[in-house]
């Protein structure tokens, strides 16, 4: 895997760690990590990436506890074969803090239009869209 693939935004409120695992994630849903593939080291990333090991450390060992990747002692990390799934699940798991976000916007005055119309923006954008339930 290029190691380019992973760009840290310095300037976000968003920790280092956290934006590892988040592209991490979304490569796998993506399928552009598939499962088996080797992930860069953690020396090597940090390297590239030009920050703390210890960050990239913990960004593989939340991702390992969140079962995306596995593992193995001298080998490496590599996407778990039911990495995809699990991804999946974490992000479905995100839908409640959606509704939340969605039932602030309600009360800041975001009208229900509006809404919708960036949610349809969301699923143009998705290279991946498949027709969904309301036939669109």
């Amino acid at each position: 895997m290029s190691n380019n693939m992973f760009v840290i935004d310095v300037m976000s409120r968003v920790p280092v760690y956290e934006q590892v695992i988040n592209q991490v994630e979304e490569k796998v849903l993506k399928k552009l990590l598939l499962p088996g593939a080797k992930m860069p080291s953690v020396r090597g990333l940090s390297m590239e990436l030009a920050i703390n090991p210890n960050t990239i450390q913990k960004a593989y060992t939340e991702l390992e506890r969140r079962g995306v990747i596995i593992t193995v002692p001298g080998k490496g990390a590599f996407i778990a074969e039911d990495g995809v799934e699990k991804a999946r699940v974490l992000a479905t798991d995100k839908l409640s803090d959606f509704k939340e976000t969605v039932a602030g916007l309600l009360l800041a005055g975001v009208s229900r239009k509006d809404l919708i119309n960036i949610v349809n923006e969301c699923y143009k954008n998705d290279i991946n869209n498949e027709k969904d339930e309301v036939g669109e």
